[in-house]
């Protein structure tokens, strides 16, 4: 859907954190006009140093970007899954243009999105703005954990991002959960029940 000035202002947005058992669950919205930079795709099929090439070409050139993240105690008392859409459409507010329409990866509509809207699935694949949003999203995110390394450096979120790794089960089996840790995720809240059982309060 193109602008007054012939632009087309078609947002993508999509999230990236759903799945690891710690940090926030991130979304973006991008609308890139008519200029894709050129190897814009999913994120997951990027390499990390590819992805970051991206991320500042797509700030570079697009119309609008913005992001949104929720925090995991808000995703502890919503559920990841509306969480997501949570930042979704918030992402979407806080474009600085506002968006024709909005093209959402996944299956679901954004609740309370006050724009036209069309899930895909596998949008992330399909259309570039998702694409870019993808990047975006995720390398926000990655940002994101590497900062919380250094608050937390024993538990190697820069290394795993908070996904489920031998490391990241080793260290949340020996340390318990920190603030960042999503405790209504299962291998969560098995550890802390684990380590209640252990070490009975005193």
């Amino acid at each position: 859907m193109a602008g007054a000035d012939g632009w087309d202002l078609t947002a993508g947005v999509d999230e990236a954190g759903r799945g690891p058992w710690a940090g926030p669950v991130v979304a973006a919205a991008v609308i890139l006009g008519d200029h894709v930079p050129p190897g814009v795709t999913d994120s997951k099929l990027l390499t990390p140093a590819r992805r970051e090439q991206l991320y500042e070409e797509i700030l570079a050139t697009a119309i609008a970007v913005a992001y949104w993240a929720v925090s995991p105690r808000r995703i502890d008392a919503a559920n990841v899954l509306r969480a997501s859409l949570v930042a979704m459409r918030q992402a979407v507010l806080a474009l600085p243009v506002a968006p024709g329409r909005v093209l959402v990866d996944g299956p679901w509509l954004v609740p309370n999105l006050p724009v036209p809207q069309q899930p895909l699935v596998k949008g992330d694949r399909e259309h570039p703005a998702i694409s870019a949003a993808s990047i975006i999203a995720k390398v926000t995110r990655d940002r994101m954990m590497r900062f919380w390394d250094r608050v937390y450096p024993e538990y190697g979120f820069a290394a795993h991002k908070g996904y489920g790794t031998p490391q990241h089960r080793n260290a949340l089996s020996r340390l318990g959960p920190c603030p960042l840790h999503r405790r209504s995720f299962a291998p969560v809240v098995a550890t802390q029940l684990k380590l209640e059982w252990v070490v009975p309060a005193p």
